[in-house]
């Protein structure tokens, strides 16, 4: 009999899956192999809901964006009935996609023979097919896909028989109910492209411990707990909460905008960090909600889009723009930080001589998040 793959054994985690204080961090080829980033695609992305957005990247009747997301072209549409829609951006003739980039149209026409279809998905118009024995046009609509909202975030599910969103998040919505997410406006989206696994960037964003050495000039003059509690959850979460004075999303010294109106008990006494699974965090804290929001494109490879959300009363102020530069700033910087770690760690890890290592207790949520990985890869 063939054995299994190193990497589709259970055996070879034995040790990631030690308490903590116990426990070694997730062996190399979890970061590199090709075997096991098909798994994570299988087994975890397209399972799960994924995050892809705000509402406001399509805001009027018409708008479309067209992106991949774990290798599958995706066409979100905003349409007559005012109505946000997904579908598998493919022609269901030969399988063009019939569409790129974002924009505004009233039917999207297949670049490659003309099939057309309205903004629901429906096929308007197939020239040349009437000679096709039993061709009905109802038949060969765009292939639908699951998309639900909260917040005004926007989430893709690839499976119809998962769980509704709203189970998926669990409590998660009645603990950021404080942020007013619905009166929250989007006003920039940065997108890289970074020679990492997509694990390594959403590890790095919720442990601190790098801070002092990758942020030594940046985010480390902020004042901060250095080892918080991790919240109790219930869903498909896990987060922080850092107590603190001062808005989290400026360095020292920038001037702010006026806290979110509505913050009351735990977020008004700091920020929450939170990884909604398996790649998407939220920073929120007093003056605004951030996000970074991660693509898996490979095993060494994930776009990384990261989000700016203000609350409605704060971006019709007359010194927004003036103002917010600061934010833009701050993220500006501490991003590109962790970004060249990121890339630092994943060409490290391609050596062939790289072992794991053990962790320390400022990274509890790191575990938790390979722990959960590993569930989904590993299960039958």
């Amino acid at each position: 009999m063939t054995s299994k793959p190193k990497t589709l054994n259970s055996d070879f985690y034995k040790r990631t899956r030690l308490p903590l204080l116990e426990a070694d961090t997730m062996p190399t080829e979890c970061y590199t192999s090709r075997d096991f980033y098909n798994l994570e695609i299988k087994k975890i992305f397209y399972k799960v809901w994924n995050f892809i957005g705000r509402a406001d990247l399509v805001p009027e009747i018409g708008d479309y964006y067209a992106f991949d997301f774990a290798d599958v072209p995706i066409l979100i549409v905003r349409g007559d009935d005012n109505k946000i829609r997904a579908f598998a951006n493919s022609c269901r003739h030969r399988g063009a996609k019939i569409a790129s980039g974002e924009g505004n149209c009233n039917a999207f026409s297949c670049p490659y023979h003309g099939w057309t279809y309205s903004l629901d998905g429906h096929l308007k118009a197939a020239t040349y097919m009437d000679r096709t024995k039993g061709f009905n046009k109802s038949d060969y609509g765009l292939v639908p896909l699951r998309l639900e909202q909260w917040g005004g975030f926007l989430f893709v599910c690839f499976d119809n028989n998962a769980e509704p969103l709203e189970h998926f998040l669990g409590d998660l919505p009645e603990l950021m109910r404080p942020y007013d997410l619905d009166r929250l406006r989007c006003t920039r989206r940065q997108e890289y492209s970074l020679q990492c696994n997509w694990k390594i960037y959403i590890e790095n964003a919720m442990e601190s411990y790098h801070v002092p050495w990758v942020h030594n000039k940046t985010l480390q003059k902020q004042k901060r707990d250095h080892n918080p509690p991790i919240l109790p959850i219930n869903g498909e979460y896990s987060g922080l909460l850092t107590r603190h004075k001062g808005s989290r999303a400026l360095l020292p010294g920038m001037e702010g905008f006026p806290y979110i109106p509505t913050l009351t008990g735990d977020s008004a006494e700091g920020t929450y960090y939170i990884l909604i699974n398996p790649s998407t965090m939220l920073g929120c804290t007093f003056d605004t909600v951030w996000w970074l929001e991660l693509h898996p494109e490979g095993p060494e490879q994930t776009k990384l889009i990261v989000g700016s959300c203000f609350h409605e009363t704060t971006t019709a102020r007359d010194d927004f723009e003036h103002i917010v530069q600061n934010y833009y700033k701050r993220l500006n910087i501490s991003i590109v930080e962790d970004n060249e770690i990121s890339e630092l760690q994943q060409a490290g890890l391609r050596s062939p001589f790289a072992q794991p290592g053990r962790f320390s207790y400022m990274e509890p949520l790191v575990h938790v998040i390979d722990n959960w990985v590993l569930d989904r890869v590993l299960s039958d």
